[in-house]
């Protein structure tokens, strides 16, 4: 997994319109990448609609965000559609960028190992530098999380 201090990958993705969204369309400016496990399930709702919620109070701290998980286009254009979230969703089926970041790996959940995504947040600076990782997210107090830092 990426670390404080690491550069953010150059990565691109396709998001909940069909649209190509870029890491370098984000550069000299403050990005939050947030990975979550599935689209419109509790957990992921409740920090989607909280970093929504919140939306005004992280640009103004100067915060762009993005969203990532391994849905689909047209369930994250359903997850956007039905709570009104105003970023970006990258649809990463392949993995790429969960990769690149390193947070797909196994995991356990009801004494189950399977490969899945860690609920994981990245806090980039304008020089494309990760300046935090927040690992243990609450996803309904999330922004505050971040606002914090």
């Amino acid at each position: 997994m990426l670390k404080i201090g690491d550069k953010v990958p150059d990565f691109k993705g396709i998001d909940q319109d069909e649209k190509v969204i870029a890491y370098k369309d984000y550069k000299g400016k403050k990005l939050v990448v947030f990975f979550y496990p599935k689209a419109s399930t509790p957990g992921c709702t409740a920090e989607a609609c909280d970093l929504r919620d919140n939306e005004e109070a992280l640009k103004a701290q100067g915060y762009e965000l993005i969203g990532v998980s391994a849905d689909s286009v047209s369930r994250q254009k359903k997850f956007a559609e039905k709570y009104d979230l105003p970023f970006p969703l990258l649809a990463d089926e392949s993995h790429e960028i969960l990769n690149a970041f390193g947070v797909w790996g196994p995991k356990k959940f009801m004494g189950k190992e399977f490969d899945g995504i860690h609920r994981t947040t990245f806090i980039i600076d304008e020089k494309g530098t990760i300046t935090d990782v927040i690992e243990k997210v609450k996803t309904k107090e999330h922004a505050k999380q971040i606002l914090e830092k």
